[in-house]
């Protein structure tokens, strides 16, 4: 019987690069394509399979490049287009693939398709959500629909009676584009095009459970007292998951199937459940989705367990691998997540950021247990998303100065949101003193500002150092490739509740967290751990993977 070869996609590591935080090639004090081309041996050195870069369009950046203001460039502060062709081409040549992000859902209100609608243009307002308000004179916004950032998801344009609104689920630079219109769709199958012609592999697609809102725009039913949060996305809001946008993928699926190897897509889709997300990932659709719920899971094993299962099942439905995902650019980063108490349930960004109370964050602790959850990450079947800085255990900048913070959802909240800025800080590439080589010169400002202390974080010290976590990542993911890339479906094994250990084609990943140390396989021989001189006794907060002989006869 024939064995079919995975599609390089349905197995990879992907490297999230958030470009204006990666490397500074111009000195600048933001990251750029300069930067990031001369690091791709760094990436390729790492192991990984391809990268995934954040925006790099044109942008007045009033939410870090989210907010787009031509599709079919480059922002200049990052490069040129040429430029960006460049690194495509030596991406490819180092091995790895690239995919692009696209922000379907809203364009910048710089685009030259909402200067238009503003000017008044005849047609041009049916391309995004434009509305008279309620009230005597219309002062009241259309609809009682929040914005995620905080505020109404409305912003009026003029004051005079009757002056129209328009609708932004973002900041109020972000209006939502009308994906009922038929240019809309058109327009994007052919940005699809246009970066699929130039090399690119595949796309990121943010916010991919918006685009298409509830026809009329009813108001929303049960009303929180608080922001609509993307994590905590409830079933049944009008302006999420609607089951018209699945039409639109399958146009996109189209597009893909034109090109030799076929172009490839991941969606960011915070939906209720996995069934939901399953309808995603259907055959003439999406080809995978991240899987959210791993990194809203505490540092519990029952709930990794569960996660892990529901994941893997509700891909299966529909023949799509699982996508595992630890931290990104809008979440808490992972070591911090896991230093301080674990609740009981999976997490949202309330939980997550700037809400801990008096709790003071244990990094050691948090550390530990990031390095084992990357261990049980990289052994679970499917595809792998590491966000940059993961590879060297970086935490959480919680205390960044309020005058420095440049997250939209600072000050839409009010100022009580910290917003995810503390996540975005600058690499730390070499260990002498700021920028640590993330620009070319020293004493350059960065665009935030890095703290003092990772110098000993940094690329250089942790190169140096076979126990660092950088040095980890490197071997397991050169593991990952033999032991498990193919190696079958997860049979968990039953060796305590705190314990969360499975077994996949003859290889074992054992993750304690627990409180005492657990005993391994007498016959097993520990090809990895996430922390030294683990014989027969696994730590607490540690993870190991075990190999075994053959058997003889």
């Amino acid at each position: 019987m024939s064995v079919t070869t995975p599609s390089w996609w349905q197995t990879a590591v992907v490297y999230q690069v958030y470009i204006r935080s990666f490397a500074d090639g111009n000195g600048d004090g933001i990251g750029d394509v300069a930067g990031m081309r001369a690091r791709l041996p760094y990436l390729s050195q790492l192991g990984v399979d391809a990268i995934w870069i954040n925006p790099w369009y044109p942008s007045p950046m009033a939410d870090a490049g989210y907010d787009v203001a031509d599709y079919r460039d480059i922002e200049p502060s990052y490069g040129t287009l040429d430029e960006a062709q460049a690194l495509i081409a030596e991406a490819h040549a180092l091995g790895l693939r690239v995919l692009l992000d696209i922000v379907p859902n809203h364009t910048s209100d710089e685009h030259a398709w909402f200067r238009a609608a503003l000017a008044g243009e005849p047609g041009t307002r049916q391309r995004y959500h434009f509305r008279t308000g309620r009230g005597v004179d219309g002062e009241l916004p259309p609809n009682n629909w929040q914005s995620v950032f905080g505020g109404p998801a409305w912003t009026r344009i003029g004051d005079a009676p009757g002056s129209p609104w328009y609708l932004h689920l973002f900041a109020p630079g972000q209006p939502d584009l009308n994906w009922d219109n038929d240019e809309v769709r058109s327009e994007f199958e052919d940005i699809l095009a246009f970066w699929f012609d130039r090399g690119v592999d595949g796309f990121r697609i943010d916010v991919a459970h918006g685009l298409v809102k509830e026809a009329g725009l009813p108001d929303e039913e049960d009303v929180l007292d608080t922001a609509q949060t993307l994590v905590e996305h409830r079933e049944g809001h009008p302006a999420w998951d609607q089951d018209g946008v699945h039409e639109v993928y399958r146009g996109w699926r189209a597009v893909a199937q034109r090109y030799s190897p076929e172009r490839i897509f991941i969606a960011e889709a915070w939906v209720p459940s996995n069934e939901r997300l399953a309808r995603y990932l259907r055959p003439d659709e999406l080809h995978t989705a991240f899987q959210f719920d791993f990194l809203r899971a505490p540092w519990r094993a029952e709930l990794l367990r569960a996660v892990v299962d529901d994941a893997i099942a509700g891909a299966a439905t529909v023949g799509a691998p699982p996508t595992w995902v630890l931290s990104n650019h809008d979440v808490t980063r992972t070591v911090t997540r896991f230093s301080r108490s674990q609740p009981t349930h999976l997490v949202g960004t309330d939980w997550e950021r700037g809400r801990w109370g008096d709790e003071d964050p244990d990094h050691i602790l948090g550390r530990k247990r990031a390095r084992a959850a990357a261990l049980l990450q990289l052994a679970l079947p499917g595809t792998a998303y590491v966000y940059q800085g993961e590879e060297l255990a970086l935490e959480e900048i919680e205390d960044l100065p309020d005058e420095v913070r440049q997250d939209p959802t600072w000050s839409q909240s009010g100022f009580t949101d910290v917003g995810r800025d503390g996540c975005r800080i600058p690499l730390p590439w070499n260990a002498t003193s700021a920028p640590y080589g993330f620009a070319p010169d020293d004493g350059a400002a960065t665009w935030l500002p890095q703290p003092a202390h990772w110098a000993e974080h940094s690329v250089e010290a942790q190169d140096r150092d076979p126990d660092s976590t950088l040095n980890l990542y490197r071997s397991a993911l050169r593991l990952r490739h033999s032991l498990w890339r193919d190696a079958g479906d997860v049979k968990w094994l039953d060796v305590g509740p705190e314990v969360a250990a499975f077994e996949r084609g003859g290889v074992q990943c054992w993750v304690n967290t627990g409180e005492t140390d657990v005993r391994l396989p007498e016959v097993a021989t520990v090809a990895l751990s996430s922390v030294r001189a683990v014989d027969r006794l696994l730590p607490p907060d540690a993870a190991a993977w075990l190999t075994f002989a053959e058997p003889t006869e």
